[in-house]
């Protein structure tokens, strides 16, 4: 009977140390995030008001012209779609189907709302809020709010006094420096409550912190009663309410919570409802090591394309001021993903999204 050959020693000696390496570096490697434990809800799917269905597959797309990412809407005084994009560029959609340039931020252009004057507030990830017209042109107005830089300014509303609303999504990962999808991932992964709901006064200049400590503060929309400001609050799942009148100041409430994916831009409607883009499913994994901080440490060391993140999936909602939702809205193909929200004009949808290469374009 032979005897079966052993394992070379060097090769064995080789193999262990390989192993060690390689546990060497995933229980010990510096990363740039230092997680918190939190109780992730148990994700309930898509059921009830989630449902899954195949509406958002009937819009239809309209080619951007050399960029990507128009991942906000807003529509302006004569009802055209106006909206940035990756180049920093801000365009207008003609009724014609051609593209106007009103103006490049020269950072990343996020949430957008025009004021009652017809001009342009924008929160640049890249450079803070900023404000366009074409009598005054394109001004940067705040990169700093109680001493703390604006990182990543994200969502923009205006309340009728004139009030800018708007969220500094991340003080921690600054989107000018890895862009604003992995400083998003990064803030997500870690959950240590570093976005905050920031406000500017134009009229005296004044700044101030509306509230701090939110996971990934995305979304912004003033209610339609003007006593509240919507905020989703995307590493939690949620939408929050922060009052503002002058009896409910500073009173904070979960208005929708367990949310079967990431929320991002919340854009309030003729009819009082507020559109909100889902932009991705949730992630099974980043759930289940909710609690577990120290794993989601060893998560980040792995490659990039084994650690959490956005799929291909299209889903907008509409809920009222109570939390209701009232539409629901899907393509779980994914044929115009990571939708991040929807601004209305008299007759159509217009769709955002974070990567897509064009606008979606949905009839009412």
């Amino acid at each position: 009977m032979s005897k079966r050959p052993g394992v070379n020693p060097v090769l064995r000696q080789s193999l262990g140390f390989v192993v060690l390496v390689l546990l060497a570096y995933l229980l010990l490697w510096p990363v740039s995030i230092d997680p918190r434990a939190w109780n992730a809800p148990r994700d309930r799917g898509y059921v009830g008001a989630y449902t899954v269905n195949t509406e958002l597959q009937e819009v239809q797309e309209v080619a951007l012209p050399d960029s990507v990412g128009p991942e906000d809407i807003a529509i302006d005084p004569s009802g055209r779609p106006v909206f940035g994009v990756l180049s920093g560029d801000i365009l207008r959609l003609e009724s014609d189907g051609s593209f106007t340039t009103l103006t490049t931020t020269g950072g990343r252009p996020l949430g957008l709302e025009f004021d009652d004057q017809g001009g342009l507030w924008i929160a640049d990830a890249y450079q803070g809020l900023m404000h366009w017209s074409p009598a005054t042109g394109l001004e940067l107005l705040v990169t700093e709010v109680d001493g703390v830089a604006v990182r990543y300014a994200d969502d923009v509303d205006i309340a009728a006094d004139g009030t800018v609303y708007f969220s500094d999504a991340s003080t921690r990962f600054p989107a000018g420096s890895v862009g604003i999808y992995d400083a998003s991932l990064l803030d997500i992964m870690e959950h240590s409550g570093n976005g905050r709901l920031l406000a500017f006064e134009p009229g005296s200049g004044r700044t101030y912190t509306v509230q701090g400590g939110l996971h990934f503060a995305n979304g912004v929309a003033v209610s339609h009663d003007q006593q509240w400001v919507l905020v989703a609050e995307t590493g939690s799942y949620r939408i929050l309410k922060i009052g503002i009148g002058q009896h409910n100041n500073g009173e904070v409430y979960t208005l929708l919570e367990n949310l079967p994916g990431f929320p991002d831009n919340i854009n309030d409607a003729p009819d009082g409802k507020f559109w909100i883009g889902l932009v991705s499913p949730r992630s099974a994994l980043l759930d289940e090591l909710s609690g577990y901080p120290f794993l989601r440490k060893m998560v980040q060391r792995l490659p990039a394309f084994m650690r959490p993140s956005a799929q291909r999936y299209g889903h907008l909602i509409a809920i009222d001021i109570n939390g209701n939702v009232h539409q629901n809205l899907q393509d779980p193909e994914g044929g115009f993903a990571q939708v991040t929200g929807a601004a209305e004009s008299a007759d159509k949808l217009y769709l955002s999204s974070l990567h897509e290469d064009a606008i979606a374009i949905l009839e009412r």
